[in-house]
């Protein structure tokens, strides 16, 4: 496919220019998209793709994209490079990560930039190139954020490709090794753990877009104890409100 047709219609989700708005939430889950649609007017549910599920829809007065990468840097990068080649300029990912002290179970981790520890950031820039989101748009999220009432923290995530053998342990042995790599963590004063943050900000900084991540803390990376679903649907609804009205102040703009 040239670079000319990617500009029409995206070769993996296969949304069309005029399919998608100014701005786009990323999420992971595709099941999010159905909820989110919940929160938006007017909403158009492009054809599924590879699994990828992609709609836009009215938030106000402004058209919004909100697009499903599944799980991993390299998917969610994909869709990112996509929907930038449509015209979209401002990004912000949406979902879970795994709780750092001081941020503990419920609280909001708000991304200013990232450990690059995955490898697909790498395809984009050499390593010494930071992973850091946008100031504009991070300022916009704090001010939500710090009107919603709800517990957060902003600072620096690490960013990781291996689930169960750098994030989360199964077994005894693989649990003791991840438990040095959570020593390094702490001492780093890393915030959140997740698998998609330093590749999307790298990832957009060189495409000159904008780029952040807002997530909800449910899992706790010391005890590996999860977020209960009530609660977890609750502070869901909450991030799909600041996220579709932070994403709309961008599209306004652009």
């Amino acid at each position: 496919m040239s670079e000319k047709q990617l500009t029409n219609r995206a070769w993996y989700i296969g949304a069309k220019r005029e399919e998608v708005g100014k701005s786009a939430i990323l999420v992971g889950d595709p099941a999010r998209i159905d909820r989110i649609a919940e929160h938006m007017t007017d909403v158009h549910f492009i054809p599924e793709n590879r699994g990828l599920k992609t709609i836009t829809g009215m938030r106000g007065s402004e058209r919004i994209t909100v697009s499903a990468f599944g799980m991993g840097a390299p998917i969610a990068t994909i869709v990112m490079h996509e929907l930038h080649a449509l015209g979209i300029q401002t990004f912000l990912r949406i979902g879970t990560a795994m709780a750092v002290v001081p941020a503990k179970l419920g609280d909001f981790v708000l991304a200013d930039g990232a450990m690059r520890a995955e490898g697909t950031s790498n395809t984009y820039a050499p390593l010494g190139f930071p992973a850091i989101a946008d100031f504009e748009l991070n300022t916009e999220l704090r001010n939500r954020l710090t009107a919603s009432g709800r517990s957060w923290h902003a600072g620096i995530f690490g960013t990781y490709d291996g689930f169960y053998t750098e994030m989360f342990a199964l077994s005894g042995q693989r649990r003791e090794m991840i438990g040095k790599l959570k020593e390094d963590i702490k001492q780093l004063g890393l915030i959140g753990t997740d698998m998609e943050t330093s590749a999307l900000l790298t990832a957009a900084r060189i495409l000159g877009a904008r780029s952040s991540t807002l997530c909800v803390a449910t899992v706790d990376a010391e005890t590996q104890e999860k977020i209960q679903d009530d609660l977890m649907a609750k502070l869901e609804r909450d991030m799909f409100e600041i996220a579709l009205d932070v994403m709309h102040t961008f599209a306004a703009t652009a």
